[in-house]
């Protein structure tokens, strides 16, 4: 904390002992006043650079922000890590953000380790100069390989360090990072199994609030031109879509949509075109009834994505664990679809952990055969109970206030109490 001292030359003259008393105590208040306003909180945010790891760390950051201005104190904050499609959304919080390398390390034998440790070589060293130029309180971890140089350095700096595991099973670099962490947050109760529990709370996982806000259905529908009489399908890829589930709905979408299911599909930003090229041959010689049934979408903004989510009646996703938490905000029935390739099968045991409670249904992508899944899918929209049963348990699953108890937690580390 960085704290800025005033001085002030102040005369007294006192005709009275009252007087004196009054006048001394105006003085302590002043001063008082001058302190508080001047402690300066400075944090570094650093994370992976998908957004699994940023819109949590901008979640935390309003929440940290929050808190700072009820108890009168300056918050500053940077983003330390690698690039992604992260700049713009840090740019909109007022987050400086500042670019480091960062290599992935595999758990098995690859020639990209050595390009690895190379480009962790760079972090470090860089990592090194901006610690040491920004001097923060703390730094808060998201994980992810692009965190490790800016915790491995806090850790020299004796920079109280706090990581946060979204995923049930944590990755390789939130292991590393737990022997140098003060404090560690975990979202699954499960996860407890892998770091000290002396330093480990469970605190959820945070999410954008604005998800579990109370939205009109019918407008968000409105907004995007789809029928409030016919159910809703919300395909999400991940933050860059997924070819293969891309596939699988083009694969099915003429059925889909002869049985009266509108879809909205989010393709990834790359992929968007190929898939709407097929679409439309696809849909070309059903009736001109279909013709708004179907729309893409490359990448949400976060406004257009809670609409999104508000107007689907279900929803089918990969399972990465920021998904999870929000389709859980929002109250949405899912079907989920591991990405099987995901570090340490993360995907799939986040997937398994939610459907335990009841809040999902879970496919795994080597089982899937489209006749079978879109009569899977079928079925769901006609049982109107079991919609409402997924949606119930889900929202169940959800920690609202996570980003508020990290931001808290991160407040009784640097001992800030007033």
């Amino acid at each position: 904390m960085e704290v800025r001292e005033k001085s002030e030359n102040i005369d007294f003259h006192f005709s009275t002992e009252r007087d004196y008393i009054r006048e001394e105590d105006i003085m302590r208040q002043r001063i008082k006043q001058v302190n508080i306003e001047e402690i300066k909180i400075k944090i570094v945010l650093t994370g992976g650079g998908t957004g699994g790891h940023v819109f949590p760390l901008i979640s935390v950051q309003r929440a940290l922000k929050k808190l700072a201005e009820s108890r009168l104190l300056t918050l500053e904050t940077i983003y330390l890590g690698p690039d992604g499609f992260s700049e713009e959304a840090f740019k909109k919080e007022g987050v400086k953000m500042t670019k480091i390398s960062a290599g992935k390390l595999r758990r098995y034998f690859s020639l990209l380790n050595f390009l690895a440790i190379f480009k962790l070589a760079i972090g470090l060293c860089q990592s090194l100069y901006h610690l040491w130029k920004f001097i923060p309180d703390l730094i808060f971890s998201k994980g992810g390989y692009g965190s490790l140089p800016v915790v491995l350095v806090g850790w020299l700096y004796r920079i109280p360090v706090f990581i946060h595991e979204s995923d049930s099973v944590p990755g390789l670099s939130n292991k590393i990072a737990a022997k140098f962490a003060k404090r560690i947050g975990v979202s699954f109760n499960k996860t407890f199994d892998y770091f000290p529990k002396d330093k480990t709370a469970l605190v959820g996982n945070p999410i954008r609030l604005e998800l579990f806000l109370n939205q009109n259905k019918e407008a968000a529908r409105q907004h995007f031109g789809f029928l409030n009489d016919k159910p809703l399908l919300l395909i999400l890829g991940g933050s860059q879509g997924s070819q293969r589930i891309n596939d699988l709905i083009l694969e099915m979408l003429e059925e889909l949509v002869k049985n009266d299911i509108q879809i909205f599909h989010q393709t990834g930003q790359n992929n968007i075109r190929e898939v709407s090229a097929e679409a439309k041959i696809i849909l070309g010689n059903l009736p001109n009834i279909y013709s708004g049934y179907y729309q893409t979408k490359g990448f949400f903004e976060e406004k257009e994505y809670i609409l999104a989510l508000m107007a689907s009646d279900l929803v089918i996703a990969r399972a990465g664990s920021g998904t999870i938490f929000e389709l859980s905000a929002a109250k949405k029935p899912a079907i989920l679809i591991p990405l099987a390739e995901a570090a340490a099968d993360h995907q799939r045991l986040n997937a398994f952990e939610y459907s335990r409670a009841g809040a999902a249904v879970v496919f795994e992508e080597t089982n899937i055969l489209p006749n079978l899944f879109v009569h899977q899918i079928v079925e769901l929209f006609k049982n109107r109970d079991k919609l409402i049963d997924l949606a119930n348990r889900a929202n169940l699953f959800f920690q609202e206030d996570s980003a508020e108890k990290i931001a808290k937690e991160i407040f009784d580390l640097l001992k800030i109490t007033a």
